[in-house]
């Protein structure tokens, strides 16, 4: 699967989501775009899948309308996150087109 890590997704996160292609927004040079002109940009470049820290972005983008399924971390620490990888990684591995999840951590 071809994922995004939005800004504020810790980056150490990529090397354990083996098996998938995990590009940043600030690699690609999108790390200032607003959450409509990213998800489209990130549609536009085949991107399946978005995994932000940003928990208002259901309420703030028409989620249902995507080809882009959507994964929220509702936390950008770390360790936190380190803590949940079995968890997240399952996640990813279920998310379907246009589907949307969040994962406590």
């Amino acid at each position: 699967m071809k994922i995004l890590f939005d800004q504020g997704t810790p980056v150490p996160l990529r090397q354990h989501l083996e098996g998938h292609h995990v590009d940043t927004a600030y690699e690609r040079g999108w790390s200032e775009l607003r959450n409509s002109v990213l998800l489209d940009k990130a549609e536009e470049h085949g991107y399946q899948l978005l995994i932000t820290t940003d928990q208002s972005l259901r309420h703030q983008q028409d989620l249902a309308a995507r080809e882009l399924a959507v994964l929220v971390l509702r936390s950008t620490a770390w360790p936190r996150i380190r803590a949940r990888i079995d968890e997240i990684r399952s996640a990813v591995n279920k998310m379907q087109r246009g589907q949307f999840r969040e994962v406590e951590v």
